[in-house]
């Protein structure tokens, strides 16, 4: 015998609950049932923001907005324009949470304590309605038809983790709002539909060279990263990154690390996380403007006798980082700059503007790990997130082939499309 539920939803995260509390809000009565197969739900957004959670970010064009996306930008243009960053903001602050705007546009509880959006979540689900289930794994999911003109029953089956018994639920609306669960997205595929390959995407570069060792924790605030192919031409599908660039013991991070990460994503995936990498230490400027400051520099009578490794020229560049580079062009401790040749000044201007790292590897970005990959997007109505291959069936948050930059942009996805399914699931 199942039991019956108006709507089902498959994942406790941002996306689900936020799908959950619509739903039950719109449709008072309804029985709305999430199951979450960990201990307590909303685990990502507990870990978010180094626990402070980063809601959403204060980007409030739809069309700038997508641009934050390197999957999923065309697909979200016409959810933004009916649930953006701003009516997330005046979701959770009709609901008593403030929220504040740091200066790099990310956007955080006034509490700094991700245990307040939880708890906001959490209440507004038991007000609407919810049940929630945790420790609660779904093993199948199989439609029931009834004839042409009714959109089939789903029978979903559920074990209980602690007592290990075994449930069938039904329902005619559900919602797989479960990121890249690698179980859930099986049953998706068994039910016809198509799963983009997952692999990471906001990740870190692993870099052993000389020119970084003993510079960790050295940053420059405007860098630009370019990745190469393999044969060392420049990879033009991936689109060039600018932003904040961060040495670790193990390479580079930091914003610019980050988005060159996203974008290139499958193709780094492709080449095993292997293959070179163009720095500019000095973005904006290019290399025959690089070339034309040191030029200028060493031609003034004043600078003849300087030693070009003790006098950094370039304001925002660590001093120990130029150092390293100058060495790296062949120019010596000993040198003053009227004895530098014009082969080491092309050299120089080469290390800065468009110096060649090897990538070797990669690392993780701190807990938020994020993936792209999962339910083709053409496969879905993004006017209310429902399957067109099976009615009734719906998808919500990271479990779509959409992945964010760093910064709110991924909560922000789940925020807009569960709040889409939500509204749809019991229409």
């Amino acid at each position: 015998m199942t039991t019956p539920y108006d709507a089902i939803i498959l994942g406790g995260g941002a996306a689900g609950f936020f799908a959950a509390i619509r739903a039950g809000e719109e449709n008072p009565g309804a029985r709305v049932l999430i199951i979450e197969k960990a201990r307590r739900p909303l685990g990502k957004v507990l870990i978010s923001g180094g626990g402070r959670c980063n809601v959403t970010h204060a980007c409030f064009d739809p069309a700038q907005l997508v641009g934050y996306y390197p999957r999923g930008a065309a697909a979200l243009r016409g959810p933004f324009t009916r649930f953006q960053p701003a009516d997330t903001v005046r979701w959770f602050e009709t609901r008593g949470v403030t929220l504040k705007t740091e200066e790099d546009g990310r956007i955080f509880p006034v509490t700094d304590n991700a245990l307040t959006i939880t708890n906001c979540l959490e209440e507004s689900a038991q007000k609407a309605g919810v049940t929630l289930w945790t420790q609660a794994a779904a093993l199948s999911v199989k439609t029931v038809s009834e004839g042409t003109e009714r959109a089939p029953r789903f029978v979903v089956a559920v074990r209980k983790t602690e007592s290990g018994l075994e449930e069938e639920l039904e329902t005619r609306s559900l919602l797989f709002a479960t990121g890249s669960d690698s179980n859930a997205q099986a049953m998706l595929s068994g039910l016809g539909h198509t799963i983009e390959p997952h692999v990471p995407s906001l990740f870190t570069f692993n870099i052993q060279d000389p020119r970084l060792e003993g510079l960790a924790g050295l940053s420059v605030p405007l860098a630009e990263l370019r990745l190469l192919q393999a044969d060392g031409g420049a990879k033009t599908s991936v689109n060039p990154q600018r932003g904040p660039l961060l040495i670790t013991h193990w390479g580079l991070s930091g914003p610019v690390t980050l988005r060159t990460s996203a974008w290139g994503a499958r193709w780094l995936h492709e080449c095993q996380y292997q293959t070179g990498l163009l720095v500019n230490w000095v973005y904006p400027l290019t290399t025959e403007k690089v070339l034309e400051a040191l030029q200028g520099y060493k031609n003034t009578p004043t600078n003849s006798r300087k030693k070009p490794g003790a006098h950094p020229l370039f304001d925002l560049l660590p001093a120990r980082l130029w150092k390293y580079l100058t060495e790296a062009a062949g120019i010596s401790e000993t040198q003053n700059w009227a004895d530098v040749s014009k082969a080491s000044l092309r050299r120089l201007a080469d290390e800065l503007s468009a110096g060649r790292y090897e990538i070797s590897g990669k690392g993780q970005f701190k807990d938020e790990f994020v993936t792209c990959g999962g339910v083709r997007l053409d496969e879905v109505d993004f006017k209310t997130m429902q399957s067109k291959k099976i009615p009734g069936l719906f998808f919500a948050g990271e479990v779509l082939d959409i992945d964010g930059l760093t910064g709110g942009f991924n909560f922000q996805n789940a925020w807009t499309t569960g709040w889409h399914a939500g509204g749809a699931l019991l229409a």
